[in-house]
């Protein structure tokens, strides 16, 4: 069984507490064991009891609390970096701190350390604007809760998700090829549909529109940004609520009853 041994682990606690007091121990036998020798027997076992028990009680006590308080400082920065990443209402990552997690995946890419290829979409609620004048702000955010939620409902488990907007959803797939990854999309397009919403009993049917690129081989988030973006508009100049999809090879606009290829 291997031992958890992170900054914020018991186990590192354990561990340099035992260590710490051990080596104290060693010090104190190794440094008094010169005046064994001209000891009674009566006086060589206080000695050694105190050479153990001194250590072990000063030393010991040190290094738990010096690790204690460690451990609760590394919490608490784990616990902040987790609050400065993530959007407070959606928790999801907030723009920051997305980008940079799909940053670092194409760094890893272009260094053959993980596949290089994926696919980046931009999740748009439609007609946002109108349920926050004609229901409130406070049901404007209950929509965008919902809709986050459905979209991390629909992901695998190294996909990421990032609020970049008011209104708009990045979704990021590491390794996913064209197919996957407009089914992922289509995906999150028909539950949103379905999603029950209905503030004080009076049912407000949402929908999103998504633009999505998927990639091969080198590329940037500014470029996947760029053409994610330049698809969402053509999924909202199209009538909303559909996926405009673009790869390497193929422009499409799929909604749930045709797709158009150009």
């Amino acid at each position: 069984m291997r031992i958890d041994l992170s900054p914020t682990s018991w186990g590192r606690v354990i561990a340099v507490t035992i260590a710490g007091t051990a080596v104290c121990i060693a010090a104190a036998f190794f440094v008094d064991s010169y005046n064994f020798p001209l000891l009674s027997p009566d006086a060589l076992w206080r000695a050694q009891m105190t050479d153990l028990l001194l250590p072990l009680v000063l030393a010991g006590s040190f290094f738990f609390f010096l690790m204690f308080k460690m451990r609760q400082l590394a919490v608490a920065q784990k616990a902040l970096s987790i609050v400065a990443a993530t959007d407070s209402l959606t928790a999801v990552f907030n723009r920051g701190a997305f980008s940079m997690l799909v940053e670092a995946y194409l760094d890893q890419a272009r260094s053959q350390a993980v596949v290089d290829a994926g696919a980046f979409l931009i999740v748009d609620a439609d007609h946002f604007k109108t349920i926050n004048d004609r229901l409130g702000h406070d049901c404007g955010d209950q929509a965008l809760k919902l809709i986050a939620k459905t979209i991390k409902g629909q992901l695998r488990g190294a996909d990421i998700v990032g609020r970049i907007g008011g209104e708009e959803f990045a979704v990021f797939l590491p390794g996913a090829d064209a197919s996957q990854s407009w089914l992922v999309a289509e995906g999150i397009r028909r539950r949103i549909r379905k999603v029950e919403f209905s503030p004080d009993g009076r049912p407000c049917p949402l929908s999103v529109s998504i633009g999505g690129v998927a990639f091969s081989g080198n590329t940037t988030y500014a470029d996947m940004y760029r053409t994610a973006d330049s698809h969402l508009y053509k999924a909202k100049s199209n009538g909303r609520d559909q996926v405009s999809f673009a790869t390497a090879a193929l422009l499409g606009t799929l909604t749930d009853d045709a797709a158009t290829v150009h």
